[in-house]
């Protein structure tokens, strides 16, 4: 038996074709020299406002979303490279998120996937499990439009002198980019206020410093390293005929093979497209074990997946079947997913926040303890966080 499973999403990949002109001798056309005009430097302040964007401790936004129709809350706290880590909530209804390598994930229950997830077909493939958030879920790229390094380089185009507004009593610039609406205090050292996203509804978010970035490493580290085999419900793919191999008689293994095509996008395999196999055995209702497997989707979309049951119920029922001849029918149910993160991948995505966490924070000193006269102690006392000056960077 045979569940087949996925889900569609629209991506569209562009091309180029360079062309080269020749004379009719074989030369090539003598180049002119153009005219170049020196870039004007972006202005001082804007320099000021990006330097304290990328060389604090990240940023932590909390503001309404709309999704399906619906306010949900959103409680992000997110480094200066953009790595995010935070919660929707909707009510009782919650999701988490994290936000590394420019995608966006989420995990949440089914109740949160069937109500805010958009139309998703076999949502039981997605929920309890990180998943790429579909493109409706926030409704916006978060480490680009919330980002501090991002937030940084879109502030030097900005203008010299830009339009203001009050932000709960603080004269603040107000800087309309295409992703966002940023409003900056006027005043030195310019600290973003508040974030109006572009989109659907237009959610709005304050802002202020994380406070406690040792926090935001101890929650995001745990989370990123649970994404490999997190499910792309922007992939689909029509599965084959399932088939056994070497599992009769055999009590170490069952091999299940499923071939599959990808279906959605039309256009071309997307950069990364990866299919993953979820296949389960049982006898008469017994579950005898369950294996996955993934791979990269080829250029001509097709692909066969193999896993191969290794369980102990299947080598105890299969001895058992041996030293008792009669009927002993298996089956094998199995659907085909889209897969955003490889588990091979996961390593390089810790190292990731591993680089960022030392670059940002430094173990804190320890508590000194009192003089023996019993006069407060002139050291420093203790702080929990110690925040680097320099931008963590990117590997």
């Amino acid at each position: 038996m045979l569940v087949a499973g996925g889900a569609a999403g629209v991506v569209v990949a562009l091309g180029a074709v360079a062309a080269v002109a020749f004379t009719g001798d074989g030369e090539a056309p003598e180049k002119r020299p153009e005219p170049t005009v020196a870039a004007a430097p972006p202005p001082a302040w804007t320099i000021e406002a990006g330097r304290q964007l990328t060389s604090g401790t990240g940023l932590r936004y909390d503001g309404t979303l709309t999704v399906g129709g619906m306010p949900v809350q959103a409680h992000l706290r997110v480094t200066p490279s953009g790595l995010a880590t935070g919660t929707l909530a909707a009510g009782v209804v919650k999701a988490d998120v994290i936000a590394i390598g420019g995608d966006t994930y989420i995990k949440a229950g089914p109740a949160f996937w069937r109500d805010y997830a958009g139309e998703i077909a076999h949502l039981e493939y997605y929920a309890g499990r990180w998943s790429k958030a579909p493109a409706t879920m926030p409704g916006f790229d978060v480490p680009d439009v919330l980002g501090p390094e991002s937030i940084a380089r879109m502030l030097a185009k900005a203008p010299a002198k830009p339009p203001t507004e009050l932000v709960n009593g603080i004269s603040a610039y107000k800087v309309a980019m295409p992703e966002a609406v940023y409003l900056m205090a006027a005043a030195a050292p310019h600290r973003l206020l508040s974030v109006r996203a572009a989109g659907q509804n237009a959610p709005q978010f304050t802002v202020a410093p994380v406070a406690a970035p040792v926090t935001l490493f101890k929650e995001l580290r745990p989370r990123v390293a649970g994404l490999g085999g997190a499910a792309d419900p922007g992939l689909r793919f029509r599965p084959g005929t399932l088939t056994f191999s070497n599992c009769d008689k055999n009590p170490r293994s069952c091999t299940v093979s499923v071939p599959a095509t990808l279906t959605s996008p039309e256009n071309g395999v997307p950069d990364g497209a990866r299919a993953a196999l979820r296949a389960s055995i049982t006898s008469r209702g017994e579950a005898l074990g369950s294996c996955t497997a993934s791979e990269a989707v080829p250029a001509d979309r097709a692909l066969v997946l193999r896993c191969t049951v290794t369980s102990r119920r299947w080598r105890t029922w299969m001895r058992n079947a041996l030293d008792h001849p009669g009927s002993y029918p298996y089956e094998a149910t199995a659907h085909v997913v889209g897969e955003a993160v490889d588990a091979d991948d996961v390593g390089e995505l810790l190292a990731r926040v591993d680089r960022e966490r030392k670059a940002v924070v430094k173990a804190a000193p320890s508590t000194p303890k009192p003089s023996k006269s019993g006069e407060p102690s002139v050291h420093r006392s203790e702080q929990p966080e110690v925040v680097t000056s320099q931008s963590p960077g990117r590997p």
